[in-house]
């Protein structure tokens, strides 16, 4: 698998793209921002986009869907439970000053434990509640992609709606911390770390 990651967007999310080596089929997670940029990156790989995921609704995560789909037809996928999220999505980012363009509805709904083939790539889906209701992570090889959930050093914040400190912490130790230590996390916003290094250092955890 190819992995190119662009920081976008006034609060610098992580929006990656993966790409089957086999197939040259690819998806975005989390295309945050700058439509253009991303589809541009997506075209000079020459792979075929097969869908959208967002790891969750918060509007700093999903203000280019509307830009890729509209231009792509393909599909968006996410939790269920973060759905009122991205409805939400403009009330939210206003409060921030930010303004986001409304998101198409998600024509795929996730759940704990679901796969999403890419080529011959097998994206398994995690749920990680507790910085959003339906806040997903992607793992597939050795590659852990967390949305907001974990990051180096630190995890996600779970002061706004929906958020529940317990759960995240619960959530990552009971099915994050269980994978091998050299799996490579790739979160939402910062560096990628391991699930080996966040065992030793995190204080969170």
């Amino acid at each position: 698998m190819a992995i190119e990651t662009l920081p976008v967007g006034p609060l610098q999310v992580n929006c990656y793209l993966l790409i089957c080596d086999q197939s040259r089929q690819a998806v975005v997670v989390d295309p945050g921002d700058e439509g253009a940029r991303i589809l541009d990156a997506v075209n000079a790989t020459g792979c075929e986009l097969k869908a959208v995921i967002n790891t969750h609704g918060h509007f700093d995560h999903i203000g280019a869907n509307a830009y890729i789909i509209e231009a792509t037809g393909v599909d968006l996928m996410m939790h269920s439970a973060d759905v009122p999220l991205l409805k939400q999505a403009s009330d939210h980012a206003n409060i921030y000053g930010l303004s986001v363009v409304t998101s198409p509805e998600p024509t795929r709904l996730l759940a704990d434990g679901d796969e999403i083939e890419v080529g011959e790539l097998l994206l398994k889906v995690i749920h990680l509640p507790g910085h959003s209701p339906g806040g997903i992570c992607l793992h597939v090889g050795n590659d852990l992609f967390v949305g907001d959930g974990l990051f180096a050093g630190s995890v996600g914040r779970t002061d706004l709606p929906g958020g529940n400190h317990e759960q995240l912490i619960s959530g990552i130790r009971e099915k994050l911390l269980i994978l091998p230590d050299a799996t490579m996390v790739y979160p939402g916003h910062g560096p990628e770390t391991t699930i080996g290094r966040e065992k030793m250092h995190n204080p969170f955890l």
